[in-house]
C-alpha cells in the first residue's frame, strides 16, 4: 500500500480515536490509537502524519500512522494542551564541551508532559508492570527529571 500524507483533524486520547484529513482531499479518515506507530502523546490537532488507508467496517481507516516530522527536529513542539504550555529549550549542562564549544539545547517539559511521556514509555517497554509499580517509577523519574532540569512545574 502507498503511504498518504495528512494532518490530524482531532484526536481524543481518552477514547483512543480521532480523524485525519488527507492532504490530497476527500473525506476524513478514521484514526484509532492501536494503529499509531508512535507514542500517543505526539498525536494532536494539526500534526502532520503519513499513513496507509484501508477500508474499515464503517468507512476509511488509517493504519501504520507515523509522524511526518521527527520529534527530535528543532521545529517539533509538543502540544500546548498536554501541559498548558509548549516545552521550552534550555542549554544542557555538560562536563565536556560540544564540538563547537557551545552547550547543546534540550527540551524542558512541564511535569504533566514529562509524566505522560514516561507513562507511555513504561507501558510500551514493560506492559507487565502493575499500576503501583508504574506510579512509583514515574514519581522517581519525575523527581530525577526535575533535578536535571528536564521537567519543571
Amino acid at each position: 500500500m502507498d503511504m498518504v500524507a495528512g494532518r490530524v483533524v482531532r484526536f481524543d486520547g481518552a477514547r483512543g480515536y480521532g480523524f485525519i484529513a488527507p492532504d490530497h482531499g476527500g473525506e476524513d479518515v478514521f484514526l484509532h490509537a492501536n494503529d499509531l506507530m508512535m507514542p500517543e502523546s505526539f498525536v494532536h490537532t494539526g500534526v502532520a502524519v503519513e499513513f496507509e488507508i484501508e477500508d474499515g467496517d464503517r468507512g476509511l481507516k488509517a493504519s501504520s500512522v507515523r509522524l511526518l516530522e521527527r520529534p527530535e527536529s528543532p521545529s517539533f513542539e509538543p502540544p500546548a494542551a498536554l501541559g498548558g504550555h509548549a516545552s521550552r529549550r534550555h542549554p544542557v549542562s555538560r562536563h565536556e564541551d560540544g564540538d563547537d564549544g557551545e552547550d547543546p539545547m534540550c527540551d524542558v517539559l512541564s511535569v504533566t508532559e514529562y509524566t505522560r511521556a514516561v507513562t507511555e514509555l513504561l507501558l510500551e517497554a514493560a506492559p507487565g508492570l502493575t499500576g503501583a509499580q508504574i506510579l512509583d517509577i514515574r514519581r522517581r523519574l519525575v523527581q530525577f527529571g526535575k533535578s536535571h532540569g528536564w521537567a519543571e512545574d
